[in-house]
């Protein structure tokens, strides 16, 4: 019966990635640009004014023992969302689940509860006190511009308009608040090292080739970055086995792909530990963002996926077989060798429950979205990776700002 179920686990799951990974591959549109130079140096001009800072109280502070992702999800329709889909112009069509036809809006009203503390209430202008002077840059796939745009969407509605401005110069986005000289970027880099999937719209799922120990083209733009958020995953599990180069270039060959995302871990902790200064520099890792591609995980019997799901799982603890444990040791026993600090954050649990909150038939398909036809069949075209927006990556950006906010010293 095992060996039975991992055979259809096995041959489902290249396809589920490869018919949605396309759709993060279509939001990124080339500038038309005569000098890269002196348009980035338009965007991180000097700021325009000096508001008062904020001071961050000792209960705004998590405590050092506090666990932030064991816990629960809790109704409330009374704080959440932290914002709307129209109240957000920076949001693409691929997360905006409402707009898109999805009949309800339930998926928006849960709120993480850790058992042993709580979450601070997020503040923008805390957060964009903390960021004063700084850059904020997440670095991965489709999945992490999301969470990019979660938390452009948080605090943008703070900033008056004429005082903040977005750009994209791919593979990156760039949102900037003039006036507190602080910038989120985005950073399309699905591997972490560099691969032949590195252009920002222009790259292949199917033909993966990725070149484990280069990592020098990307990391000329994440020097000096205040504080680095990484996240690779979804785009290692297409297949059991990759393609890739490792020792002489040019010669390629096939790796288990845990071997290779080893590898790939090994040269970017090379990078951070030649390039971060620990005093000044901060650097975050998310772990796998969980899949919902099968109904029977949750509920035996059934022949489905995400479609249609509208509450979170109950029973706990949940664990789907989209998410892998291995790769999960593999990113604690790079991370413990490191003589640097990185906080991992451990977002797969919590998530985990959520078979509620992924786009379905309500996103894109090759930068459109779905026909009817195609929504009428979501056993083969429900995108049950991504997350509509509102939705589980603000969560991901609360328990980031936590963490912001407990290391951050205030100014005299």
């Amino acid at each position: 019966m095992q060996s039975s179920l991992d055979r259809r686990i096995q041959s489902l799951f290249p396809l589920a990635l490869a018919s949605i990974l396309v759709l993060g591959t279509v939001q990124l549109i080339l500038d038309n640009l005569k000098s890269n130079g002196s348009y980035v140096f338009r965007i991180y001009s000097e700021p325009k004014g000096n508001r008062n800072a904020f001071f961050v109280l000792p209960e705004d502070r998590i405590e050092e023992g506090c666990n932030l992702f064991e816990g629960e999800w809790k109704w409330d329709n009374v704080s959440y969302p932290l914002y709307t889909e129209d109240s957000c112009p920076y949001l693409v069509k691929q997360t905006t689940c409402l707009r898109n036809g999805r009949p309800d809006s339930l998926y928006q009203n849960w709120r993480w509860q850790p058992n042993s503390c709580q979450l601070p209430l997020f503040d923008p202008l805390k957060l964009l006190d903390i960021l004063r002077n700084k850059r904020l840059m997440f670095i991965g796939d489709s999945v992490q511009r999301a969470q990019f745009e979660s938390m452009v969407c948080l605090v943008q509605s703070a900033i008056p308009e004429g005082e903040k401005s977005f750009h994209r110069i791919p593979p990156m986005k760039i949102f900037k608040a003039e006036e507190y000289n602080a910038s989120i970027e985005y950073y399309w880099a699905p591997f972490i090292v560099e691969s032949n999937s590195d252009h920002a719209t222009n790259h292949t799922v199917l033909r993966r080739l990725v070149n484990l120990d280069a990592i020098a083209k990307h990391g000329k733009s994440w020097e000096g970055v205040d504080v680095l958020v990484f996240e690779s995953y979804v785009w290692w599990m297409f297949k059991p086995q990759i393609n890739a180069t490792f020792g002489t270039p040019g010669i390629v060959q096939e790796y288990n792909v845990t071997t290779a995302y080893r590898l790939a871990l090994e040269t970017w902790a090379n990078w951070l530990e030649s390039n971060i200064n620990p005093l000044v520099q901060r650097v975050f890792f998310m772990t796998m963002s969980p899949t919902h591609l099968w109904s029977w995980e949750w509920k035996p019997g059934s022949n489905g996926n995400c479609f249609n799901e509208t509450h979170p799982i109950q029973e706990a603890p949940y664990w789907g077989t989209g998410s892998s444990l291995t790769i999960m040791e593999i990113v604690h026993d790079i991370l413990q060798k490191l003589n640097i600090n990185v906080t991992v954050l451990n977002i797969t649990q919590l998530s985990e429950y959520r078979k509620d909150a992924h786009t379905s038939v309500y996103g894109e398909r090759k930068g459109k979205l779905l026909t009817k036809e195609q929504r009428s069949d979501p056993n083969n075209f429900a995108d049950c990776i991504h997350w509509c927006l509102p939705g589980v990556p603000d969560t991901w950006n609360e328990i980031l700002y936590a963490y912001l906010l407990r290391s951050h010293k205030n100014r005299l």
